[in-house]
């Protein structure tokens, strides 16, 4: 089956075409549930959750643009509303003046580079939940500060200085990581 044969499956309620989605975008959208989650089990609560949505609401999907990008949006909104009604993760940062950037980009980017992708998702998931949740959202999901402000219903301001420390942290992570393994 192709993906629109799935999709139009899905949108009969067919629980093979059902079953051939969940097949080809659950793997993906569990690496989108772990960034997000803070743990293994409320990943795939999350994931569970979203494939619910996605067959529940398949019939407002258009076909219009990316069916993949459509599915993963649905996946972070659920997460970001989730993270919402935790509202308290977030350390007001509406004064970020005191807070010195982690370096340039290209430093950082040969840091990151320098782990496999497995490790470096493992040290995202111990930031704390704010920290790792505006990090996904601008260093991954490429959402800009005012989107993830009013995404989340905190300032613009928390969202960067929250993005500032989680690169710092995670720098830190990956540092102490390879200084331990060469």
């Amino acid at each position: 089956m192709d993906e629109l044969q799935i999709i139009a499956g899905c949108k009969q309620h067919k629980q093979d075409a059902q079953r051939a989605l969940y097949d080809l975008y659950a793997p993906k959208m569990y690496v989108v549930c772990l960034r997000y989650m803070a743990d293994v089990e409320s990943a795939k609560d999350l994931l569970h959750d979203g494939f619910i949505k996605i067959f529940s609401s398949i019939e407002y999907f258009k076909e219009k643009g990316s069916f993949e990008g459509w599915i993963r949006r649905i996946f972070v909104n659920m997460a970001l509303e989730t993270i919402r009604k935790q509202k308290h993760l977030f350390i007001n940062g509406d004064n970020i003046d005191n807070i010195s950037d982690v370096g340039n980009d290209d430093d950082i980017q040969y840091l990151y580079n320098s782990i496999s992708e497995a490790e470096l998702l493992k040290m995202i998931q111990q930031l704390p939940k704010g920290y790792s949740t505006i990090f996904n959202m601008y260093a991954i999901e490429e959402y800009s500060h005012k989107e993830i402000a009013a995404l989340l219903g905190i300032s613009e301001g928390t969202s960067r200085s929250q993005y500032i420390r989680a690169r710092r942290l995670l720098q830190e992570k990956v540092k102490k990581y390879l200084e331990a393994n060469n």
